[in-house]
């Protein structure tokens, strides 16, 4: 059974920066490709950001490029979204989501996706 567990968000003023972490219990992520999307009130979801499982190659939505990095530590177990440079239209409910097997993130699309987290919700406000 394949458990996904975000932590990391918070309330953080326009130009501060957070770390995302999706733990992941019960898998290997490595052999996962792991995905970020967010979805704020009243917005459809958003791929944020995707790691490959098959090349580790990375994806991220035109919104963040420059801004987040999303990365893998395999010893722990987790994948982590640093964020720098946080907007007000960056706050969302953040969840992490995992493809089993060979995934190459090519875009945001979900439709892959087969395992979701909880969700952590981050806050950029003033």
């Amino acid at each position: 059974q394949v458990q996904l567990v975000e932590s990391g968000g918070g309330l953080v003023q326009p130009g501060g920066s957070l770390r995302l972490s999706c733990a992941s219990s019960g898998t290997i992520v490595e052999d996962f490709a792991i995905g970020w999307f967010r979805q704020a009130p009243g917005k459809e979801r958003e791929g944020v950001s995707c790691i490959s499982s098959s090349d580790g190659s990375t994806y991220y939505a035109d919104s963040v490029k420059g801004r987040f990095t999303i990365s893998r530590d395999n010893a722990k177990n987790t994948v982590y979204l640093q964020m720098i440079s946080l907007k007000p239209e960056d706050t969302g409910v953040y969840y992490c989501a995992a493809v089993l097997g060979s995934y190459v993130c090519v875009n945001g699309e979900a439709n892959e996706f087969g395992y979701w987290g909880q969700g952590t919700q981050v806050t950029v406000s003033s």
